[in-house]
């Protein structure tokens, strides 16, 4: 097991509700090796763009690792043990994602959190995700915990009802958010990304890692 100091924060946390932490820059210092892991996931699963059950093409760009990934389509949202494109398993999940959502979680006061899937997330610029909720998953008691790299992003944090009042949130690269308990079924949502000039060597998109449990 990685030592704790690998992961913290240079900036205070920020609770936003019940069960619910902003924790900036927590993962800072690793986000080259967790760029680097994405580039692996993605050799063996590639990013693609799914489709909703109403059959419109989604902006941003998905792939997972782990036991399960999630998938979308005309049959509606759900994980699946395999990649329905290479007809293979999911790539294995790096220790590394592990111990950072492991870590993340406990922090925010949800300890052992073991996720079984992480679903990867690639947005250019102009790529947005609408406000929802994450009801796909088996087991609702156990938090979500969500990792930025790449460009900044606006995220949206909501309710528990859609016509809830939204904070905005500018996630930059090695932010993490962990929503869980109460606030578990909190509406949420990313704004469209922004290009910028002069992005660094992973800036030309924005990645998120949103690790849960599936099963």
């Amino acid at each position: 097991m990685m030592q704790p100091d690998l992961f913290g924060t240079a900036r205070p946390d920020v609770l936003l509700s019940a069960g619910a932490l902003f924790l900036p820059d927590f993962a800072r210092a690793q986000v080259g090796r967790l760029h680097a892991h994405i580039q692996s996931i993605a050799a063996g699963s590639p990013f693609r763009h799914m489709l909703t059950p109403g059959g419109r093409c989604m902006s941003v760009a998905t792939t997972s690792c782990g036991s399960f990934g999630w998938t979308s389509g005309r049959g509606g949202y759900r994980y699946m043990a395999f990649d329905p494109e290479t007809r293979q398993a999911w790539p294995h999940m790096p220790p590394i994602f592990r111990e950072l959502a492991y870590q993340a979680a406990a922090r925010a006061g949800f300890a052992e959190f073991r996720p079984d899937t992480c679903l990867v997330n690639r947005y250019a610029p102009g790529a947005r995700l609408s406000l929802h909720q994450d009801l796909d998953e088996g087991d609702m008691n156990a938090p979500i915990v969500s990792v930025s790299l790449g460009l900044p992003a606006v995220f949206l944090w909501g309710g528990a009802e859609r016509r809830d009042p939204r904070r905005r949130i500018t996630l930059c690269e090695g932010d993490v958010m962990v929503w869980g308990g109460d606030s578990r079924m909190n509406f949420h949502g990313v704004e469209p990304v922004q290009a910028a000039a002069g992005a660094g060597e992973h800036g030309a998109c924005r990645y998120n890692l949103t690790f849960r449990k599936a099963r």
